[in-house]
């Protein structure tokens, strides 16, 4: 059995690693300030991006909820994996060869990397299968749907034959345990034993951010099937569902640099919108799109701002308007605008791009409409408007939707568009939406009351310190942006006046804390030394290292950045040296001119005063 990695290895995967390429396959990155970038938080839900990810150095740290770390801790912490499942994945994705401390080779285990090895030796069989003479009839089914070999092998669809233990089989052979295709959901169990789960269907990878296959979606393909028209891979370890969306791996360059996606309703949906050149659409698998699925995609979008745009296609029957139902009221939790297609005569984009052509999936787009405006046509169908009671009623069932608008430049013209609609009085629709909303928001006070009233409780937890919570004042701001430059740019600056600068204690406890870290640090010349300082700092102040390492230093270019933080070195052994001076002042009042005492003092202020010329010399 392998043992642990060498720790020269760990170091060297994460030198030659950038830290910015693996966090963004997950967040949408913009450039933030010198060597710094920013996105919203994968780690808690939040509207404006507080993350900041700094690859010169290694490392992240998000100023709204605290969490930081390197590349190690980041996929450990999105994927659920060990220290050395991280390392060994990091390896083998820039092709390092690892060591173990016993010189074997990489440990077998049988946790989530099996796991994700599984799955991918199971899409491989899969894709094979697709072209042996049993699987005609899934190459008819993709045919009919114009979708040739090349689409096929685009999306890696693949085949899983008719008997009950042909993947099973294979990857037997491959030396995966039952134990592990079950922990996969390739398998199920019966009273003989494991058999294959997907049988005689078409099968489609289901592939996480990243890439990596961690689940299938089948297609029944034969009348004797007496399964589910479609048979997804069940809850595991690394598929979840409720924060899979089918296509996100090949749609999100494009979804980050557009800011936009398509949302449609299935496999082949995707596949039709991406050769049409919608190559931003996704799909869910096997669930309703809901608020895990809004998280994902507003990280990958950048969704920090009302320009980006949200397309949902829905079929236009009754089971179509109730998942557009559905979805707008997961939707406001977009910033980007949300809009509804609904192709000509009810195609989806499959049968759409198949009647019609690629242009008309194209254009499909072009004929959205807000998503509101969708939701009170729903709202308001099957009142009778030709009545008074049938347009009361219907401002009744419409007016929550308008109210709950939380854009208050957008929401009085809707109560345009809403009386429209009804053909009433503009004023009328106004105080019913002002009603409802008073209502409403009557409704979301009184839980916050209660739990406020109920949760009070004999100890409050440490407040964490922030850059933002520090006090406003000349020194703190020089400690400060001193310790911010120090950090980011120490391996770049004189040694010694980085020494010089730290040598005195500072004034705030806890930028002194942080300061302390770093005077301690062996080599600033060494790479990752920041974030080693970063984990020495003592408690409760680590979180505040983390976010001067972080923070967006003010200057505008990295030439700028290096003569600031060198600007700031100075004046840090300046105030140093003018301290010390007003204490000797002091003191020699207290001495006899004439003493040992005294002499010593008078020397040491030429000394101060001395240095001070020198320094001064040296701005």
């Amino acid at each position: 059995m392998a043992g642990r990695i060498r720790q020269a290895d760990v170091d060297e995967v994460k030198a030659r690693t950038n830290i910015a390429d693996v966090i963004g396959e997950r967040v949408a990155l913009k450039a933030a300030g010198v060597g710094s970038l920013k996105g919203l938080c994968p780690f808690h839900d939040e509207r404006s991006p507080s993350f900041n990810v700094r690859p010169q150095h290694g490392f992240y740290h998000c100023f709204g909820c605290g969490e930081s770390g390197d590349v190690y801790s980041f996929l450990r912490a999105m994927d659920h994996v060990s220290f050395q499942e991280a390392v060994e994945r990091l390896a083998a994705k820039i092709g390092y060869e690892l060591h173990y401390e016993d010189g074997g080779a990489a440990p077998d285990t049988t946790g989530r990397t099996r796991l994700y090895a599984a799955n991918a030796a199971a899409a491989e069989f899969f894709r094979s299968q697709l072209m042996t003479p049993e699987a005609e009839t899934a190459r008819r089914f993709l045919g009919e749907r114009g979708f040739d070999a090349g689409a096929a092998a685009h999306f890696g669809v693949g085949y899983a034959p008719r008997g009950w233990s042909g993947m099973l089989s294979v990857l037997r052979g491959a030396g995966f345990t039952d134990e592990v295709l079950s922990a996969a959901g390739l398998v199920s169990q019966g009273q003989r034993g494991v058999y294959d789960r997907f049988r005689g269907r078409l099968v489609w990878p289901i592939r996480d951010v990243t890439g990596q296959t961690i689940g299938f979606g089948a297609r029944r393909l034969f009348d004797d099937d007496n399964g589910p028209k479609y048979l997804n891979t069940p809850e595991t370890t690394i598929y979840k569902k409720a924060q899979v969306l089918y296509g996100l791996d090949l749609a999100k360059r494009d979804i980050s640099r557009g800011h936009q996606v398509v949302v449609v309703e299935g496999y082949t949906d995707v596949m039709a919108c991406h050769l049409a050149g919608v190559t931003t659409a996704v799909a869910t698998c096997g669930t309703a799109f809901g608020a895990d699925h809004i998280t994902v995609l507003r990280r990958v979008m950048g969704d920090d701002t009302t320009a980006g745009e949200v397309v949902f296609t829905f079929d236009p029957d009754a089971a179509g308007q109730k998942a557009a139902l559905r979805a707008f009221a997961d939707a406001k939790r977009f910033n980007a605008q949300t809009y509804v297609a609904t192709g000509p005569q009810g195609l989806d984009p499959c049968d759409l791009r198949l009647q019609r052509g690629d242009g008309a999936v194209r254009g499909l787009l072009e004929t959205k409409s807000p998503m509101v405006e969708f939701v009170l046509d729903q709202r308001i169908a099957g009142y009778d408007l030709s009545s008074v009671e049938g347009r009361v009623g219907a401002l009744r069932a419409a007016a929550p939707v308008v109210a709950d608008l939380r854009d208050r430049l957008v929401q009085p013209q809707y109560v345009r568009v809403l009386a429209r609609r009804l053909g009433m009085d503009t004023e009328d629709v106004r105080r019913e939406v002002e009603r409802v909303g008073r209502e409403q928001g009557r409704r979301a006070e009184t839980p916050q009351r209660r739990e406020h009233s109920s949760s009070a409780g004999p100890e409050t937890p440490l407040e964490r310190v922030t850059v933002a919570s520090l006090p406003r004042s000349r020194d703190v701001a020089l400690e400060r942006d001193a310790l911010m430059g120090f950090l980011q740019f120490g391996h770049r600056l004189d040694t010694e006046l980085v020494d010089r600068a730290i040598e005195a204690p500072f004034r705030h406890p806890a930028l002194d804390a942080v300061r302390q870290a770093i005077a301690a640090a062996p080599d600033r010349e060494r790479v990752g030394w920041a974030m080693a300082a970063i984990s020495a700092v003592r408690e409760p102040y680590r979180s505040l290292g983390g976010e001067l390492l972080a923070a967006d230093f003010p200057a505008l270019t990295d030439e700028a950045a290096l003569s600031s933080t060198t600007d700031l070195a100075r004046r840090l052994i300046g105030r140093a040296l003018e301290s010390e001076k007003t204490e000797l002042l002091g003191a020699i009042q207290r001495v006899l001119p004439e003493s040992a005492e005294g002499r010593d003092i008078r020397v040491r202020l030429r000394e101060i005063d001395a240095a001070r010329r020198r320094l001064s010399e040296e701005s």
